[in-house]
């Protein structure tokens, strides 16, 4: 072994150690890697940063605007409400989130998938009060594991696929793998459902706590059909993350805290009080409106909006009138939703009708510039506005679920790549405004995008260096191998080559050394190949084993460490029912 392919060894050690023991951003010290290998000689620097120009790279890119768009516009809390629903407990979350995220990844990208699916599950999580800790990670891991349940399911199959046809082999079918599929599917969902809630953490800090901030009495009515003939519960109404439901008004008649199966119909008036947040929260669902008609007549886009607080000064000219009678909205150009004063905190029917006194504080829906235009001004002690609080535009939720639909399709029936697909309907996203260019740009985050294209370089140095090559045949030099010995070894040396780099270059490197074995062997080179598809992409125990992990990582809040607890026996387990799996359904 050269004393580069050495170096390149002991620096991925060292990534690993950072990364498991260090609280650097794992970012910093990826691309600290990157720039080491660049600077070293081991790698030039066009093929450095080629990371960075790959299309699987480029695709989870495109996927974030799309995924925006999709929550900008409430598309998101559709399909969260409606696929996942509200289960009581973690386990039943896991698995109203495991069964369709599988099934989804058997027929697109998982990828794509779990890019879609990130926003819903942190929505749903608030919703629910649950650490998105708890579910993020097995996101993750069902869409690893649907992947392998088609030859589509992931480009790791396909990339299998193509080498044999290249080598003069018969090529898979479509379904051919579903058999070894569905076994690990259910072996891997029994573990992260009997194990997940133990070994993944807890995040902090998920739901606020409504004790140690402001309190807002928000009026909302219920209007249009959609959740007329729901209970509260069905409506998302009776756990909230961020306020609660004090009372309901029906012709009349006050109910005080009505129960989860409480029916409702159309003009209920809704009393909720919670915090800021939660006025954001209810904004979110669609079928509710604010009780103070003027926010119909607010002319701003909605991604324009924000919610903003603002402390009344003395100097402010409507002192002692009520929110009705100081014409907010044509002073303003803002909306007042509710009213906190002091220590009485929420105020009844919002403060809507109170007479207005220094230091009441106002949750208002302004536009963007309001903070800044009045927070110099002396109508004003406190002007503060709440970062990505604008409200969905449910006016455009259908086109942008009709996007993604079509991108999804288009995907799926290989009438054009994922990744233009994927750049098609970000531009759609824009085109039809379900979104505009700064929402788009924020939308993307370069932190996970760093992570993914600094490893690949990682994986080249690998290549490059022949380190790879050299660990491979420096394990499997020995002789008197059985069939079934030489798969578990090939299964094993897949699976850690993808830990340390792409599961599509472990995948090419491990091929040709399996066919020359098979061949030495006298045995059928199908059930090694399988065996490559299924330990390319089952990789659980390294946020950078596979992309999906690399996404999570972020909004999961995860360490490394976390990976290795839940995913390191997840990695045992599924290798040893893939590896008995092939052996019964792929005969040598």
């Amino acid at each position: 072994m050269s004393l580069a392919a050495l170096f390149v060894i002991g620096l991925i050690l060292g990534v690993f150690l950072l990364l498991a023991l260090s609280r650097i951003s794992p970012d910093l010290i990826l691309m600290g890697a990157l720039v080491i290998l660049m600077v070293s000689g081991i790698l030039e620097p066009k093929d450095a940063f080629a990371g960075f120009a790959n299309t699987g790279l480029m695709t989870i890119a495109a996927l974030y605007v799309v995924a925006a768009g999709l929550r900008e516009t409430g598309a998101i809390q559709f399909i969260t409400r409606r696929m996942l629903g509200m289960p009581h407990s973690v386990k039943a979350a896991q698995f109203r989130m495991f069964v369709p995220t599988a099934i989804l990844s058997a027929f697109l990208n998982n990828t794509t998938v779990v890019a879609m699916l990130i926003p819903a599950i942190q929505d749903w999580c608030q919703r629910l009060q649950l650490a998105p800790s708890k579910l993020l990670l097995p996101l993750s891991y069902a869409a690893i594991l649907g992947g392998t349940l088609t030859l589509i399911g992931t480009s790791t199959n396909l990339v299998v696929n193509g080498l044999l046809v290249q080598s003069g082999h018969p090529g898979l079918g479509m379904f051919d793998i579903t058999g070894v599929g569905v076994i690990v599917v259910l072996i891997g969902g029994c573990y992260l459902l009997l194990l997940g809630n133990r070994l993944l953490p807890d995040t902090a800090g998920v739901s606020a706590d409504l004790d140690r901030v402001r309190e807002y009495h928000m009026e909302m009515i219920l209007h249009g059909p959609l959740l007329v003939g729901r209970t509260l519960a069905e409506a998302g109404l009776s756990k909230l993350a961020h306020g609660y439901l004090a009372e309901l008004e029906r012709h009349g008649e006050i109910i005080q805290s009505p129960a989860a199966d409480f029916v409702l119909e159309e003009g209920d008036r809704l009393s909720f009080i919670g915090a800021p947040r939660a006025a954001h929260e209810l904004r979110s669902i669609q079928g509710l409106k604010p009780a103070n008609e003027d926010i119909h007549h607010l002319d701003i886009v909605h991604f324009r909006r924000r919610l903003v607080e603002a402390v009344i000064g003395p100097e402010f000219p409507f002192m002692g009138m009520t929110v009705q009678e100081c014409n907010f909205l044509g002073n303003y150009q803002a909306v007042v939703l509710s009213v906190s004063r002091g220590r009485t905190g929420s105020l009844p029917d919002g403060g809507l009708h109170a007479r207005l006194q220094i230091g009441d504080t106002l949750l208002l829906e302004a536009g963007k510039e309001f903070a800044n235009q009045y927070r110099f001004r002396k109508d004003f002690l406190l002007v503060s506005a709440l970062e990505e609080s604008s409200p969905p535009n449910f006016a455009k939720a259908r086109t942008a679920l009709l996007i993604m639909v079509l991108m999804v399709a288009a995907s799926a029936l290989e009438l054009m790549p994922t990744i233009q697909a994927a750049w098609l309907a970000a531009g759609a996203m824009l085109l039809t405004r379900c979104m505009n260019a700064g929402l788009a740009r924020r939308s993307i985050d370069f932190t996970v995008l760093t992570v993914i294209g600094a490893s690949f370089a990682l994986g080249q140095a690998m290549e490059t260096t022949g380190a790879a090559r050299a660990i491979v045949e420096a394990m499997m030099s020995g002789h008197g191998f059985t069939p079934l010995m030489a798969l578990v070894l090939v299964y094993a040396l897949t699976s850690f080559l993808t830990s340390i780099i792409t599961n599509n270059a472990a995948a090419i490197l491990m091929f040709p050394v399996c066919n020359t074995l098979a061949e030495q062997m006298g045995v059928s080179v199908l059930p090694f190949a399988v065996g490559i598809m299924f330990a390319a992409s089952a990789s659980f125990m390294t946020p950078i084993g596979y992309q999906t992990n690399l996404m999570v990582y972020g909004p999961g809040g995860y360490r490394f460490m976390d990976y290795l607890r839940l995913g390191g026996p997840m990695n045992v387990l599924t290798g040893v029912a893939t590896v008995l799996a092939i052996v019964w359904l792929w005969p040598f």
